[in-house]
């Protein structure tokens, strides 16, 4: 066969081990962690996913190699703790009997300790230590390393790659980047130290020296070693590329390959894991600059999820190999439909966060668009059903399409009706706006899936109580959706005003200055894309705070966009459009006027709970999804629809 992406799928050897291709799954840190650290029964399922999909490498993090000093609630690795090497072994397991090279993240957070504690006052407790005394921003104090504390974390190092091998791991990564320990040694923004581990560069590079050294020793030869690295701080006193060029000619002769990340977790998150206001690739070139310097293969990842630029990013060589996260929680099928020449139906990340929100949240993983994430050993595959039966899907938004695909995949005979000329609901109102077109691709993805599974879609056709007792469906999904929420305002009905779900077929009405009426998340990401545009955008909100709908690691970046590109108004109440704005009410009960040409209306969605009343009795079994049943998110959407279908 001859492939569509034949460097992407071109072997690779880093030392005596060879990866079927160049796509690997980076560092994602498991789905649950006992109480003494071991890794917990849900983690391996949530690692062998990604092996089952085709990578050539898998790597769990994060795995702290000293905990005396790293104080985190996070994965260890010893023999002193019954069962910790065992659930270790099982994580290799379950990566390596599918084909891929079991990896995993050997990390110390340094004055980082507790980042992903659920009960953020917890950190405050813990000893922080770093390369030098000093207050975080957040007013934690950090306590200098001692040598001999230096010499025990290099030994740790060795030691737990040791247990690594023996639990079956055939490769170890050493991370070395984003604000990490080492990273912090390396860095002259927390280095500050007077003795040999601080100082020139050398000095700063001695510590990453002893522990890749320890590693190796530890391993032996041929055993691949991965150092994950910040090809740049990006930040103000932190390293620079042409740093990050000198540090990896300085671990090169240690290494198998070397991995360009980027950012500082301090002052950086979002470099590091890219919005989805960032282009795709944005921290390429990092990685493109270092491997001119270097003989080792390097890695390079974020946000990639396109297979024409990843081939294109190994056919130029910018890198040996690309490296996803989100991209294979979002679809961990995507390394074997490459290989398949399937690209086209490949499900692709939001960038939404959801998967990064969960876990500091709750203390679990999710994805908005794979409800198998965090609950992989609930079932990883979609079993055929034992009756074959007759379903009716009503609604082609994403939870229809979601459950009739599901329903599809086990055997069922589907027909999904659409009362429009189009499948996608909501979904197609995001094609109007680049950062989130995505959301957009999701729908004709699903409607890609659905097609190949057997799905009979009928548009423009109404569901009926008629209709429903003509098709005489076994089993009834209603996934109706919901409706904008348009307030009875004089003026709302003007032609200067478009309703946020019809932007994609009225932009062309959309003047240079706007006024958006709602700062749900919703209303700021189509204000931060008008304000893209150039337009000069205000968000009016009655309430005192923007975007409270949205997840805890988004709306940062959110909110740094609104700032950069509109101005907003809280605690104002819209009172009537007219042709110079909107009319409002400020906190002090005072009216002003909002100017604009055009007045966005994006102040939330009602369930369409009416269309769904007259035909809940036609079928014996009737199950409601999605928006009709409450309006949420993609998340929800999609969790609630896969299990309908697997219900029937």
């Amino acid at each position: 066969m001859m492939q569509k992406y034949p460097n992407l799928c071109k072997p690779i050897t880093l030392g005596r081990v060879t990866f079927r291709n160049r796509m690997f799954s980076a560092p994602m840190g498991g789905t649950d962690i006992t109480a003494d650290c071991c890794v917990g029964p849900r983690t391996p399922s949530f690692y062998e996913l990604r092996a089952k999909g085709g990578a050539a490498a898998v790597t769990a993090s994060e795995l702290v190699v000293h905990p005396e000093t790293d104080a985190s609630h996070m994965f260890h690795l010893n023999l002193t703790t019954p069962g910790c090497l065992a659930s270790w072994t099982w994580v290799a397991d379950a990566i390596s009997r599918h084909g891929a090279v079991a990896s995993v993240e050997l990390s110390h957070s340094g004055q980082y300790a507790g980042t992903y504690l659920v009960d953020k006052d917890k950190k405050k407790g813990l000893s922080q230590f770093g390369p030098s005394d000093w207050v975080r921003p957040d007013g934690i104090p950090v306590k200098a390393l001692t040598r001999e504390q230096i010499q025990d974390i290099v030994k740790a190092y060795g030691d737990t790659a040791g247990l690594a091998k023996r639990a079956g791991f055939q490769m170890v990564m050493v991370h070395g980047g984003h604000g990490w320990l080492l990273n912090q040694f390396l860095s002259p923004a927390f280095n500050h130290r007077t003795d040999e581990y601080g100082g020139c560069f050398e000095n700063r590079l001695r510590l990453v020296r002893e522990v890749l050294t320890s590693v190796r020793k530890a391993v032996g030869p041929g055993f691949p070693i991965e150092f994950r690295m910040s090809g740049s701080e990006l930040f103000d006193g932190g390293y620079t590329l042409e740093d990050g060029v000198e540090i990896a000619k300085g671990v090169e002769d240690l290494v198998d390959m070397i991995h360009v990340s980027a950012g500082s977790y301090q002052f950086g998150f979002f470099n590091t894991h890219l919005p989805m206001f960032a282009p795709h690739g944005a921290n390429v070139y990092l990685a493109a600059e270092i491997k001119k310097h270097v003989k080792v293969p390097v890695a390079t990842l974020g946000a990639l999820n396109e297979p024409a630029q990843m081939e294109e990013i190994i056919a130029s060589g910018k890198a040996d190999v690309v490296e996803m996260a989100r991209a294979l929680l979002a679809d961990p099928e995507l390394p074997n439909k490459v290989m398949a020449n399937r690209d086209d139906e490949i499900v692709r990340c939001l960038r939404c966060f959801t998967c990064m929100a969960e876990r500091p949240t709750t203390g679990t993983r999710r994805c908005a668009v794979n409800p198998l994430i965090g609950r992989e050993c609930e079932g990883m595959d979609i079993t055929p059903a034992a009756v074959r039966k007759r379903v009716v899907v009503v609604g082609g938004g994403v939870a229809g399409m979601k459950a009739a695909l599901t329903a599809a995949q086990r055997g069922h005979q589907v027909t999904l009706l659409e009362k429009s000329d189009k499948l996608g609901g909501i979904l197609k109102s995001e094609q109007a706006i680049p950062f989130k077109y995505e959301m957009y691709q999701l729908g004709l993805t699903l409607e890609r899936q659905m097609a190949l599974a057997g799905v009979k879609v009928r548009l423009n056709t109404p569901a009926t109580e008629e209709l429903l007792n003509e098709l005489a469906p076994e089993a009834l999904i209603l996934a109706v959706g919901s409706k904008p929420i348009v307030p009875p305002l004089p003026g709302m009905d003007g032609d200067n005003v478009v309703v946020v779900n019809n932007y994609y077929l009225e932009k062309d009405k959309v003047g240079d200055t706007v006024v958006v009426l709602g700062g749900g998340l919703a209303g700021c990401e189509c204000a931060v894309h008008l304000g893209m545009e150039g337009k000069q955008v205000h968000i009016v909100e009655m309430r005192d705070a923007l975007a409270v709908d949205c997840n805890i690691r988004h709306r940062p970046i959110l909110m740094q966009q609104v700032d950069k590109y509109t101005t907003v108004h809280l605690n104002h109440t819209g009172l009537r459009v007219t042709e110079e704005g909107l009319l409002a009410r400020n906190a002090e009960g005072q009216e002003v006027l909002i100017p604009g040409a055009t007045v966005i209306c994006a102040v939330g969605q009602r369930s369409n709970r009416d269309d769904i009343l007259a035909l809940r009795g036609c079928a014996p079994w009737v199950r409601e999804i999605g928006d009709c049943v409450r309006v949420s998110n993609i998340t929800n959407a999609i969790y609630m629809a896969y299990h309908a279908g697997l219900d029937i």
